[in-house]
């Protein structure tokens, strides 16, 4: 075998070794999950961003809630039993608003109980779908992340800070425009937050 061919051999592996390792962490996620769902008698839905099972070529792709997360999830809610508890499983940094609200707008509507189990983090948009269920499980050291609307890099009340703290002459028009949408943006997250909390918590 020549050098030529060991490269080309080892360039194959090397692509393939990502797709092999997540293929097997997928197998033994669904026993996992069958073996949930059998013991609480319940439908198990996981939310899961990782590094590691994205990884390529040793570089992680960070993944978020997006729309495409909005459909599989609430798809999975809607074709479960309305008499069936659903349990939902999130690991998540967060990610778009919208997604986040459609899929805890679906877990609060189903009539069973739901139940949100959070192993390590929940953050932004994790903890909205999380408030959204009847329970929330968490192991000791895990954590939930405040909700907190971004624009781009910026979190929507720093923005507005900004504008309670410099006078208005020293700010550009992006950031006054920015400031208008970020007090909006923190508006529209509060209703929403009172909406999903409606009923389950005393005021």
């Amino acid at each position: 075998m020549s050098g030529f061919d060991i490269f080309w051999l080892f360039f194959i592996l090397m692509t393939l070794q990502p797709l092999m390792r997540q293929r097997f962490l997928e197998a033994a996620r669904q026993r996992m999950i069958e073996k949930i769902e059998k013991k609480r008698g319940s439908r198990v839905i996981l939310l899961v961003h990782r590094q590691e099972t994205m990884s390529f070529f040793g570089f992680p792709v960070m993944r978020y809630i997006d729309i495409n997360d909005s459909e599989q999830v609430i798809r999975a809610i809607h074709l479960t039993d309305p008499e069936v508890p659903i349990d939902i499983i999130l690991h998540t940094p967060g990610g778009l608003v919208l997604a986040a609200l459609q899929i805890a707008k679906a877990l609060k509507r189903h009539k069973a109980k739901t139940t949100a189990f959070i192993p390590h983090y929940a953050m932004s948009g994790g903890t909205l779908i999380a408030l959204a269920a009847d329970e929330i499980v968490m192991d000791e050291h895990a954590v939930l992340g405040p909700v907190d609307p971004q624009l781009g890099q910026y979190p929507a009340a720093s923005i507005v800070r900004v504008l309670k703290e410099k006078p208005v002459e020293k700010i550009d028009d992006q950031t006054l425009i920015l400031g208008d949408v970020s007090e909006k943006a923190l508006k529209q997250m509060k209703e929403q937050l009172r909406e999903l909390l409606a009923g389950k918590y005393p005021k």
